[in-house]
């Protein structure tokens, strides 16, 4: 596992204690692009979490951007985040 990756997951962990959390790195698919030049990988998100409950999407989804703070800048390029609360799965 990447240092990326596994800093992403403990990160979420902490924050969002998610039931489900699944990190898929892509990077590879998008070698060539500028950000993958520049050092950040492309990532897809599926996290069940009951912090979730009640939230509308874009709230979800600032709180994943929050839980992985500087990473978003640095060694992350692009995020596709599925987030859902435990009684939507």
């Amino acid at each position: 596992m990447s240092d990326i990756l596994q800093r992403m997951q403990e990160r979420l962990s902490s924050s969002l204690q998610p039931e489900h959390l699944d990190i898929e790195d892509d990077s590879a698919a998008h070698a060539g692009h500028a950000g993958a030049r520049s050092g950040g990988g492309h990532y897809n998100l599926t996290i069940v979490s009951p912090c979730f409950a009640g939230l509308s999407r874009v709230k979800r989804h600032q709180m994943v951007y929050e839980a992985l703070g500087d990473l978003m800048k640095t060694g992350i390029h692009a995020l596709a985040i599925k987030a859902f609360a435990p009684n939507e799965i």
